[in-house]
C-alpha cells in the first residue's frame, strides 16, 4: 500500500484546518546535521493533487526523490517547512532530542507561512513519523512507519532527505577526504576507513562511537 490521505481526511472531518506531516533525515549518520520537514496539504485541494510515486524516501531512487522534491516544493497546494539542527547541538543534547528540536523548527517554519489558515476552526494537528512526541502544545499523534502510510509524512520524508543530501554534497567540497557526496555521512566502509586515516573533521558527531573512538585515538580534530 502506498501513502494516502486517510489520516488527513479523518482529521479534516474533525475540524482541523492544517494537518501537518513530520519526518526527518539524518538520525543515523556519523556527520552533519539532522534535518526535519513539515508538510501540509489543503483539505480543499487534495483531490486534485496529481503526485504519482510519493513514498517513503528510503524506497525511492535519488533521481526520483529529486524529481518529487521539485514538484512538492513548487506545488501551489503544498505548504512545507524545514528545521535544521547541527552536529554540535546533536552532541550536546543527543540525537533523539535533536530530532525533536528539528521537527519543532520545521513546524515553526511551516506555520509562519500558513498562520492565516491556523487562526480559524481548531487549527493544526501534527502527524509524526515514529513513536515519540514533540514538545509542542499542538495536538499530535505518532505513527510508526508513517512515511509508508501517510501522504504528508511521506512528502516530508522526501523534502527532508533531499535537503540534507544537498547540504552534505556541499560539505564534500569543504571536506573532500571523507566522501560525503557519496554516503552523506553514514558509516559506510569507505567512510570508516577514511575517518580512521584522517580523524574527525568539524562536522563529525563527536559523541557517536566510531567518531569518538577515532577522536580519542588521534587526539585531535581537523
Amino acid at each position: 500500500m502506498k501513502p494516502n490521505f486517510d489520516e488527513e481526511k479523518k482529521l479534516w472531518k474533525q475540524g482541523y484546518n492544517v494537518v501537518v506531516g513530520l519526518d526527518e533525515a539524518g538520525r543515523g549518520p556519523l556527520a552533519g546535521p539532522v534535518i526535519a520537514a513539515a508538510v501540509c496539504v489543503s483539505s480543499s485541494s487534495y483531490k486534485v493533487i496529481k503526485l504519482k510515486g510519493i513514498d517513503d524516501s528510503k524506497k525511492l531512487s535519488e533521481k526520483k526523490r529529486e524529481e518529487l522534491y521539485e514538484i512538492l516544493t513548487s506545488h501551489k497546494d503544498v505548504r512545507w517547512g524545514i528545521g535544521v539542527v547541527s552536529e554540535k547541538v546533536i552532541d550536546k543534547i543527543n540525537i533523539l532530542e535533536a530530532t525533536k528540536l528539528a521537527m519543532q523548527k520545521a513546524i515553526d517554519n511551516l506555520l509562519h507561512k500558513t498562520s492565516d489558515r491556523v487562526k480559524s476552526a481548531r487549527g493544526c494537528f501534527l502527524l509524526i513519523d515514529g513513536n515519540f512526541a514533540v514538545k509542542n502544545n499542538l495536538p499530535q499523534a505518532s505513527i510508526i512507519k508513517g512515511d509508508q502510510k501517510v501522504f504528508s509524512i511521506a512528502s516530508a520524508s522526501i523534502i527532508a532527505k533531499v535537503t540534507r543530501d544537498r547540504l552534505m554534497q556541499k560539505m564534500h567540497k569543504k571536506y573532500p577526504k571523507y566522501g560525503f557526496d557519496k554516503h552523506k555521512g553514514y558509516g559506510t566502509a569507505f567512510h570508516l576507513k577514511h575517518l580512521k586515516i584522517f580523524g574527525a573533521c568539524k562536522i563529525h558527531r563527536k559523541t557517536f562511537f566510531p567518531v569518538l573512538q577515532q577522536t580519542i585515538a588521534k587526539n585531535e580534530v581537523i
